[in-house]
């Protein structure tokens, strides 16, 4: 979020900017998993619940559930994904 301007920005701003723009939010954070339920989506999201790890963690759980990623990104009716 960075590259645009949010990387200070509050939950419901990065929501709005991600189903604007069409992304999929990626969080460690329970707030988002808590606002995907409550407002569904657009965004879709994927919460990865793990305690601190590094980018290289981060990186190695997506690479993981690659399968898993394309299947919830392709399919309409999913939002919400909580990956270990």
């Amino acid at each position: 979020m960075r590259d645009v301007g949010l990387e200070k920005a509050d939950d419901r701003l990065l929501w709005d900017y991600a189903a604007t723009h069409g992304l999929t939010i990626v969080t460690k954070d329970a707030d988002l998993h808590q606002m995907s339920f409550l407002y569904g989506h657009s965004p879709k999201v994927i919460w990865i619940q793990t305690g601190n790890c590094s980018t290289n963690d981060i990186e190695a759980i997506l690479r993981d559930h690659y399968d898993e990623l394309i299947t919830f990104q392709n399919d309409a009716e999913s939002s919400f994904l909580a990956l270990t």
